[in-house]
């Protein structure tokens, strides 16, 4: 077994979208070839309903996959087509906007306010920009669990992990989708394919991952802290992206270490993106837009499951 080492870690950033809502990107809308297949991961958890009640309204997509998943608080969604419903706490929706599709998306908090949960874009390849709008709407009680002999906790959200598959499938970049939970001081390696990007994205305690013999310095876009104290006390909203191996190793801090672990198989393809819509090339982005003004931009109805 390599143990997969820390290539750079990123503190997410605050950032406007929709109607103004305030949130924190982790990244995204720059060079994502690292990432490739992913796009983008927004960070949506906040407590204030100001900052988040004005949603995201009507909007498009095309050549993208969006993956929401909520943790606290609900997400009313719908599209042009008359597609429907809500995500509740520990709720996914997978939409496949493939060829185009209207929709918007309207976040409510619980009985505290809180709103919490993430929203990752995912690439199409080009043999599949174009393919039928899909829906995947999984409650939380289809979502496995399974647990390890330490008390380690992971939510199988798509792929496979220790035995158990996640029910999201058909998805184009064979990715894999987990939120891991490492109880305190526990030392943990978790297997991921040689031949994908992945990356930890932080959201509840502190840990570090790198092996013990890991050297130092590692790129870090935490402005004001040196990578040793990054290393060893990487908290929450940081992000986490990892070199080759085919295992990654935390350890948890005294709170334990609460996080999204993300891979996919790299598409390797030219990307054209502006705003939500991601194709190939400039002529193809060119004319989604043209497409959009003119009213041609739905080529096929959305299905759910």
């Amino acid at each position: 077994m390599s143990i997969r080492p820390v290539k750079r870690i990123i503190q997410s950033q605050p950032t406007l979208e929709g109607a103004g809502v305030k949130l924190r990107r982790a990244f995204g809308f720059g060079n994502t070839e690292e990432f490739d297949p992913f796009l983008l991961l927004d960070d949506f958890r906040n407590e204030n309903p100001e900052d988040y009640l004005a949603g995201f309204p009507w909007h498009p997509h095309r050549g993208i996959e969006t993956i929401t998943y909520v943790l606290k608080g609900t997400v009313d969604h719908g599209d042009s087509l008359g597609n429907k419903g809500t995500l509740g706490s520990g709720d996914v929706q997978w939409m496949t906007a493939g060829s185009g599709i209207l929709h918007q998306e309207m976040p409510k908090g619980d009985g505290n306010g809180k709103m919490h949960g993430f929203q990752l874009w995912a690439n199409l390849p080009s043999s599949k920009k174009m393919t039928d709008p899909r829906y995947q709407d999984v409650p939380s009680k289809e979502i496995p669990e399974v647990q390890d002999d330490d008390g380690t906790t992971v939510r199988v959200v798509c792929g496979e992990f220790w035995g158990k598959r996640g029910p999201v499938d058909g998805i184009a970049a064979e990715p894999r989708y987990l939120d891991v939970w490492v109880p305190p001081g526990k030392r943990k390696s978790l297997k991921v394919e040689t031949y994908r990007h992945a990356f930890a994205y932080v959201f509840d305690g502190s840990g570090s991952f790198r092996d013990a013999s890991q050297p130092l310095p590692v790129k870090t876009d935490m402005v004001g802290t040196s990578a040793g104290e990054v290393l060893n006390n990487v908290g929450n909203r940081s992000l986490v992206l990892f070199d080759n191996g085919d295992e990654v190793t935390v350890q948890a801090g005294d709170a334990g270490i609460r996080f999204l672990l993300v891979s996919g198989q790299p598409l390797e393809e030219p990307v054209a993106w502006y705003g939500p819509i991601v194709m190939n090339t400039k002529q193809e982005l060119q004319k989604a837009y043209d497409e959009l003004r003119n009213g041609t931009f739905i080529k096929h109805g959305a299905r759910v499951g």
